[in-house]
């Protein structure tokens, strides 16, 4: 009886120490209520930075680096930031460390699925739009969809950056719709899929409109566009923010600023912050993403830190200057006057500066199917060919035989099938995982001495 009470109150501990843990790492996770996040019945405000250190010279994924992540939290956390935006990410990856730190800390992560190799190609973008692309884009779901603390996902980011690419709008928008219907097919959370548009003003609200019209399944969760209007110092008014605001009051879903930060004038005091955590503004944005972490040679004059070496980092001015604004202007208490309802728009009509003549969407290639009931199984990485000029000869991975025929308006691809692979673990999961593997020792264990002693 001693051994077995002994093994017991083993188990007991091992599974009250993976639930503590479990209960450490998750976070609430964000909804959607009308025109705004929420988390619970509370009003959820972005107050973050783009992260992406060593920018697009240097494309890699930070998240799967837990030196990075344990040298930049700290200071994201005297920053007083909840997200930050990553704009690369390899889907073969373990990304628990920096994941479970993060929401320790009560971070939120925005995700980009997309990378320079796995995108729409705006040159071409029928071609681009293949099962092998939407494998990439899948298996990153699959990756994050485990993370309480994984915010929403970018279903591209400035894909249309000028008037003559507007024939791209089709193809982002299908993406989109795919990744949502994926999401839904795999059972997962409702996380939010949606846009970051250029600061194009010729089209922005153009583009604004068509991922916000039509068929309840094919519009976005949520919009969002990099704005580099607010060039210090300036006004409310003077900077044209509030135009930003009278344009999109009839927008029914959240709206926030996927990037901001004029550098015009460094080092930056943002005086932008107050205004957009007022209620001048807060009706219909939801806050804001800062460009960018680290300064790179690529884009000078935006970093907040130096980065001085894997483990040590510099904090400029614009980070100070950063922190006191946010101090200073802290999150509207109540509702911040969202709208809790209302209505998508009509889809924008084709115009000099809008090339699209109809609403209606190309189908997801015939043989990507294949996924929403197997998964994406082994994602590509950032060191895989590229699906951008895949098209109809690519041979996509996962596919079966059977699936290989089918068509589409835009393009397809075909291969061979792949054993299904499940959802990748995230902090819920790992977690879980660990639980049942502690109550499974246990039984084992007393299996073991009932069969040795031949009684309790």
């Amino acid at each position: 009886m001693k051994y077995l009470n002994a093994v017991l109150a083993l188990a007991f501990v091992a599974v009250a120490s993976a639930s503590a843990a479990l209960e450490k790492r998750a976070l609430t996770p964000v909804t959607i209520t009308g025109n705004a996040f929420m988390v619970g019945s509370t009003r959820f405000y972005i107050r973050g930075v783009d992260y992406q250190p060593g920018g697009s010279s240097d494309p890699v994924d930070p998240l799967a680096n837990p030196t990075t992540c344990q040298r930049d939290i700290p200071y994201f956390k005297q920053l007083g930031i909840n997200t930050v935006r990553v704009y690369t990410i390899d889907n073969t990856a373990n990304h628990d460390a920096c994941m479970n730190a993060l929401a320790d800390a009560g971070i939120y992560v925005a995700l980009d699925v997309n990378n320079y190799k796995y995108s729409i190609n705006r040159a071409a973008p029928a071609a681009s739009y293949n099962a092998v692309y939407l494998q990439n884009v899948f298996a990153v779901i699959d990756a994050f969809a485990g993370y309480t603390n994984t915010l929403l996902f970018f279903s591209g980011n400035e894909v249309v950056n000028d008037p003559t690419n507007t024939d791209c709008a089709p193809f982002i928008k299908a993406v989109d719709r795919d990744m949502r219907a994926y999401i839904k097919a795999r059972k997962y959370r409702s996380i939010p899929v949606g846009y970051s548009a250029a600061d194009v003003t010729s089209n922005r609200y153009q583009l604004a409109a068509w991922m916000n019209c039509g068929n309840a399944t094919d519009r976005s969760d949520f919009f969002s566009f990099n704005s580099y209007s607010w060039c210090d110092p300036n006004t409310f008014v003077g900077s044209g923010w509030s135009d930003l605001v009278a344009l999109y009051s009839n927008y029914s879903i959240p709206l926030f600023l996927s990037e901001y930060g004029c550098n015009e004038n460094p080092p930056r005091p943002f005086q932008e912050v107050q205004a957009l955590y007022s209620t001048q503004m807060t009706s219909v944005y939801s806050g804001g993403l800062v460009y960018e972490w680290s300064e790179e040679a690529d884009n000078p004059n935006f970093g907040l830190v130096n980065i001085n070496s894997a483990t040590a980092i510099t904090p400029k001015t614009d980070f100070n200057n950063l922190m006191a604004m946010y101090k200073a202007n802290p999150s509207p208490t109540g509702d911040g006057g969202y709208k809790t309802s209302g209505t998508p728009l009509e889809c924008p009509p084709q115009s000099p500066n809008w090339n699209v003549s109809t609403s209606v969407l190309p189908v997801m290639p015939v043989s990507a199917q294949y996924y929403f009931s197997n998964g994406a199984g082994k994602g590509p990485g950032l060191s895989g060919p590229g699906s951008q000029t895949s098209g109809a000869t690519a041979q996509g991975p996962g596919v079966p035989a059977s699936a290989a025929s089918g068509t589409s308006t835009s393009s397809s691809s075909s291969g061979t099938a792949t054993p299904a692979k499940s959802a990748a673990g995230g902090n819920l999961k790992g977690q879980e995982g660990a639980s049942s593997f502690a109550l499974m020792a246990a039984v084992v264990a007393v299996s073991f001495l009932v069969g040795a002693t031949g009684s309790l």
